[in-house]
C-alpha cells in the first residue's frame, strides 16, 4: 500500500551521508521535530537524477527554506558510498543524502519500481513529499518514465 498525506513515515534504518562516514539513523529520529523536503530518485548518477533532479534542490534550497523547510534530503536505493561521491560530484552541502541501501523506505512507503529490465534492480520510485515532524504533508510521485511533479519548482508551488 502507497503511504499517502497524513501517513506518518515509517520508522526503518536509513544510512546518512556524513564528513565523518556513513551513519546510521532511523527515520523517526531523523524527521521528527523537522520540516524536511525529501526527494527520491530510482540511482544516483542516472541521466535525469543528475541533470534535472539533484540540480533543481540544489538550485532552489534557499527558496525552500524561506519558505519554512529546515533540511532537504534525497534518497535512493543506493549505498552511503555512492551517494556521497554524488553529492561531492553534483550536489551541495545544502542536501542531506540518505541511503537507502536496501530498498527498506521504498518498499515501506509502497513506492518501488522493477528496474531488473534494465540491469538496476529494484529501485525507489521518483517522488517528493514534505515531512513535517514524522507525518507526509505532501507527496508528489511521477508516472514512470516522467520528470514533473517531483520538483522543486512543483515543490515550491505547493509551499
Amino acid at each position: 500500500m502507497t503511504i499517502t498525506v497524513g501517513d506518518k513515515l515509517p520508522d526503518v534504518k536509513l544510512t546518512k551521508v556524513t564528513d565523518n562516514g556513513p551513519e546510521q539513523v532511523q527515520a523517526a529520529d531523523y524527521f521528527a521535530g523537522k520540516r524536511v523536503a525529501l526527494f527520491s530518485v530510482p540511482g544516483a548518477f542516472t541521466p535525469t537524477c543528475s541533470a534535472k533532479h539533484l540540480p533543481g534542490f540544489v538550485e532552489k534550497a534557499d527558496e525552500l527554506k524561506a519558505k519554512g523547510i529546515d533540511e532537504i534530503a534525497c534518497t535512493a536505493v543506493n549505498d552511503a558510498f555512492v551517494m556521497g561521491a554524488w553529492n561531492k560530484a553534483s550536489g551541495s552541502d545544502a542536501i542531506t543524502m540518505l541511503a537507502d541501501g536496501n530498498g527498506e523506505l521504498a518498499e515501506a512507503v509502497g513506492l518501488v519500481m522493477d528496474g531488473t529490465g534494465f540491469g538496476m534492480g529494484k529501485r525507489g520510485q521518483r517522488f517528493s513529499m514534505v515531512v513535517n515532524d514524522g507525518k507526509v504533508e505532501q507527496l508528489n510521485v511521477e508516472a514512470p518514465g516522467q520528470f514533473e511533479v517531483s520538483s522543486a519548482d512543483y515543490m515550491l508551488g505547493q509551499l
